[in-house]
């Protein structure tokens, strides 16, 4: 059973506060909702309900890596930032894109139902998949280079359940969908391959 979202940040602060604290410490304090409203005014959607939860408990924490391997969160404003950017880049095409398989394991390079949360800092991010179909909420990988891919594996059926597995892993200290946590120098969050 997936955890809540809160559950799964007191469990994932517990262990960073103890094995990682300078990537606990990049962790931003809440986000307003006033703020989060303005990003949704930006992007034209409503932001996901365990999005939410999750900006509400940390709005963002720099390029600190996070979720497996490499993703740190965005603040409200980056999400709006990187939506913006991501659809003034790929808009035109956009218009005429035949989606394929919305189920399916890749996805158009770019899709307006996309809600951007974390990044690697390299021009790529993970997003929430808004679009209205059976496997709404699960979490695309949109690379710059080569479009969106959905993995199957579970941890990345949405939200809720990247953020128990993340809690699960970093517990455990055993790897999920292959990647093992470490800290690094005993204050920072790093992942394995």
């Amino acid at each position: 059973m997936t955890s809540s979202i809160s559950e799964s940040w007191i469990r994932i602060e517990a262990w960073l506060a103890l094995h990682a604290p300078r990537t606990f410490a990049a962790l931003e304090p809440p986000a307003e909702r006033s703020a989060i409203a303005v990003a949704e005014q930006a992007v034209g959607q409503s932001f996901p309900e365990p999005l939410v939860e999750s900006l509400l408990r940390h709005n963002g924490m720099g390029h600190y890596d996070l979720l497996p391997p490499f993703w740190s969160l965005l603040d409200v404003q980056g999400i709006a930032r990187a939506w913006q950017t991501r659809m003034k880049i790929y808009g035109d095409e956009l218009a005429g894109a035949e989606e394929g398989d919305p189920g399916g394991e890749y996805g158009p390079w770019w899709h307006a139902q996309w809600i951007p949360f974390a990044f690697d800092g390299a021009g790529d991010y993970l997003v929430i998949d808004q679009r209205p179909y059976g496997r709404r909420g699960r979490i695309g990988d949109a690379d710059h280079e080569t479009g969106c891919s959905f993995s199957r594996h579970p941890m990345w059926e949405s939200l809720p359940s990247l953020l128990n597995a993340t809690a699960t892993a970093l517990e455990t200290g055993e790897s999920v969908d292959g990647y093992l946590p470490v800290a690094v120098d005993e204050d920072e969050l790093d992942w394995e391959f």
